[in-house]
């Protein structure tokens, strides 16, 4: 999957308190108004979750890589909160898929060094061998595996999200005939609102009205203005926004692979690389030991956990 472009801390504020949100600017977190829990922690401090290195999965690691101490990542630059985004600080780099990387970094006793790049140039990147890994959601698909290598750790679904109170439900292509419905260009929920949409066509009913927007806060403006009636993007996204903003809701989810196929987030990384059982292994570790389900939590994402990495499994079929 790819996302969509992140938000500065102080544009996310800006959309969050522009619904019923509320902002504590002395604990750096965000919740709904109403909201008493502890909200999302926004600020640079984030208190993040540690391992410490597992000697046996640490030998797994190609000799060179051991030898340099560090574990070169690539992270999508155009990823959204809660998988990346900017602190309050604006200048540090926070979200659960920061924190599910160091959790395996330093379980493979390296010492992340993290690089922020556009979509396209994370597997640019891999391909010349200037990352190590890529932990970026990035999904599983067959396409991907003649080049790559994963090791899984999140499931990956999509969201359809809709203006609060809207009484609408999606589960097939018939809920959003003739709709006003936003995506990300490029990305797989695309290819799934596409494919629908022709589904549609096929059956005698009206398409779908797609539209493209450059940032989320265009998307987030357009839903609550009436000019989209649903944005479809990554789970994760979808249900951080409805849980900070509280103007929106979750409609309808399902897999980002499509019908048929339950997708899969991995670590990805070029293929024989000698990296990939590595990885499988130290997720393992994480999940077992409990520090996986603890950043889940943090950041909303505990619908998505697996009990198991998994190395190479089936992916999003071939167009």
């Amino acid at each position: 999957m790819k996302t969509v472009r992140p938000l500065a801390a102080t544009a996310l504020a800006a959309v969050l308190l522009s619904g019923c949100s509320t902002a504590d600017a002395t604990t750096d977190t965000v919740k709904p108004a109403g909201n008493k829990g502890a909200g999302v922690n926004i600020g640079p401090d984030q208190h993040r979750i540690r391992e410490k290195k597992v000697d046996a999965i640490a030998a797994q690691v190609p000799e060179a890589i051991r030898k340099r101490g560090t574990l070169r990542l690539g992270a999508s630059a155009g990823a959204s909160p809660p998988l990346g985004f900017y602190a309050t600080d604006d200048k540090t780099r926070i979200g659960s898929e920061i924190d599910l990387a160091t959790l395996i970094a330093d379980t493979l006793g390296l010492e992340p060094d993290f690089d922020e790049v556009s979509w396209e140039n994370l597997f640019v990147g891999l391909d010349s061998s200037k990352f190590d890994g890529v932990l970026s959601n990035v999904t599983v698909t067959e396409e991907r595996k003649e080049k790559y290598d994963f090791a899984t750790y999140r499931l990956d679904n999509i969201a359809f999200e809709a203006k609060k109170g809207s009484g609408w439900k999606v589960k097939s292509a018939a809920d959003v005939a003739g709709r006003t419905i936003a995506v990300s260009s490029g990305t797989n929920q695309e290819k799934i609102l596409v494919d629908w949409s022709e589904q549609n066509e096929r059956a005698g009913r009206k398409p779908v009205n797609i539209k493209y927007f450059q940032k989320d806060t265009d998307y987030y403006l357009a839903l609550q203005s009436g000019r989209i009636d649903a944005y479809l993007g990554p789970n994760p996204s979808v249900a951080y926004h409805v849980a900070s903003a509280g103007q929106s809701e979750v409609i309808g989810t399902l897999s980002g692979a499509g019908a048929g196929i339950q997708g899969k987030i991995a670590a990805t990384t070029k293929k024989d690389s000698g990296l990939v059982d590595a990885y499988a292994a130290a997720i393992d570790h994480i999940i077992e030991d409990g520090s996986y389900a603890k950043v889940l939590k943090r950041w909303g994402l505990s619908g998505e956990a697996v009990t198991k990495s998994e190395v190479n499994p089936p992916g999003l079929p071939k167009v």
